[in-house]
């Protein structure tokens, strides 16, 4: 009896200590989390709704003029909203392409620059040659005086 009480004793301690390493180890919000807590909702809308908290129309033709009315209101701000998301969504390209032409132009330098350095080498390695050579044809002239 006094193993199995020790044994719950440790499963019990086991357990409490896994929720709290788990619960103390939260990841830093990914984009999506940050994006739903960071989220700006749109004013509540004055269409909906709006129907039934005005008195209902006794006329079936003023109904429909009514409700042709909320809905061409509703068209137009939906298209102001495409709009402006449009507008949104190009400037977001712009400087995207502005960013991505700005790192492949700092990667052409960057390669220019490594080709100067690489020829460089090249050349004193070359002239390092040349001196040796020369140096080695010094010495055969040398030995055959």
């Amino acid at each position: 009896m006094a193993i199995c009480g020790t044994l719950r004793r440790t499963s019990s301690q086991v357990s409490r200590n896994l929720l709290r390493n788990f619960s103390s180890t939260s990841n830093p919000p990914s984009h999506r989390n940050n994006h739903q807590h960071t989220h700006e909702f749109l004013q509540p809308n004055d269409f909906v709704g709006s129907w039934w908290h005005s008195d209902p129309p006794k006329d079936p033709k003023d109904a429909q003029r009514r409700l042709a009315l909320l809905r061409r209101d509703y068209a137009k701000q939906v298209k102001l909203i495409r709009k402006e998301y449009i507008h949104e969504v190009e400037l977001m390209r712009l400087e995207q392409q502005r960013k991505d032409d700005a790192h492949r132009e700092a990667l052409r330098l960057a390669i220019e620059e490594k080709k100067k350095l690489k020829a460089e080498a090249a050349k004193l390695r070359a002239q390092e040659r040349k001196a040796a050579l020369e140096e080695f044809r010094q010495t055969l002239a040398l030995i055959t005086y």
